[in-house]
């Protein structure tokens, strides 16, 4: 069974939106280089980085979800990561709080706090102040007996973006019950913040994706999902990631070595069009390159 994660209440109070340093939102799917702009930015502007991302924050899984290297974690502090054991659970309620306190924090230092990251109901929940409300009993009975592809029907006549785990039963429930009771919510973003989106030339950005899923094989994914699912079991929620499930396909001999890195671009492809499908709902955000993504948040920063 698992366990919710507990956060401290005073977390709930703080109020990102004032006059401190700018609270610097960058988001953009997975592969897009929003974390190496983001690290560049922050080394310049004494920023520390909030990693907005609902793998990373799974203790042990660092290659398959592309976690900051210890390098990186090293050049600029980065939070969000590790916080919860694979199998517990951690909701977009959960990274509010979390996020809120964080940045509460970043600024008493004097620092720049910038949230970082493709999944975007965790960037939501903070810029327009979610109110998150507790599951209905009933609600949840009702999903817990429709079977994956029944919920995916649901989601489509009742206007539910399905979450970048599509295939995961408890991801897709927990996506509709957000939608029932996340009413309460701003029209437009809090004040002080900084929102930029990074968008990539097609061929450019499926370049990234394949460079990275070479990266991620060179730097020992195959051995850490080995364990993991040794570890955790295959079955545990964090497993059925994209990565995690292919390789056990692999395992059972499903799959040939280099029709599993394949498979990974295309997952990853296709992550990439869903976090991009629900990031593009939001007009507040500035869609901008790289290059000019620099630009225009060092422009804001100084002045």
């Amino acid at each position: 069974m698992a366990t919710p994660v507990k956060m401290s209440d005073d977390s709930s109070q703080q109020d990102t939106g004032n006059s401190q340093s700018p609270l610097v939102v960058i988001v953009g799917p997975t592969a897009s280089g929003k974390s190496s702009l983001a690290i560049k930015l922050a080394q310049v502007f004494d920023g520390e980085i909030i990693c907005a991302d609902s793998r990373t924050v799974y203790k042990h899984m660092d290659i398959g979800t592309a976690k900051p290297s210890i390098e990186d974690q090293a050049a600029v502090p980065h939070w969000g990561l590790d916080l919860v054991e694979p199998g517990e659970v951690f909701t977009a309620a959960d990274f509010k709080k979390y996020a809120l306190l964080k940045t509460q924090q970043v600024r008493e230092r004097g620092h720049v706090p910038f949230i970082v990251g493709g999944t975007g109901l965790y960037v939501d929940g903070v810029i327009f102040d979610y109110e998150f409300g507790e599951p209905q009993p009933e609600l949840r009975k009702h999903l817990e007996s429709l079977s994956l592809e029944d919920l995916k029907v649901y989601c489509a006549n009742n206007n539910v973006v399905l979450p970048e785990n599509e295939n995961n039963r408890r991801y897709v429930i927990r996506a509709i019950e957000q939608k029932s009771i996340n009413s309460k919510r701003l029209r437009s973003p809090i004040d002080n913040v900084i929102l930029v989106g990074i968008t990539t030339e097609r061929t450019e950005f499926r370049r990234r994706i394949a460079d990275r899923a070479e990266q991620l094989f060179e730097n020992g994914m195959l051995e850490e999902a080995i364990k993991l699912g040794e570890t955790y079991g295959w079955d545990s929620e964090a497993m059925t990631g994209n990565i995690y499930k292919l390789v056990k396909q692999y395992m059972d001999g499903k799959l040939t070595l280099d029709e599993l890195k394949q498979r990974n671009i295309t997952a990853d492809w296709r992550l990439a069009k869903r976090q991009m499908t629900y990031l593009k709902r939001n007009p507040f955000i500035h869609w901008l390159t790289l290059e000019d993504a620099h630009e225009y948040i060092s422009t804001a920063l100084k002045s």
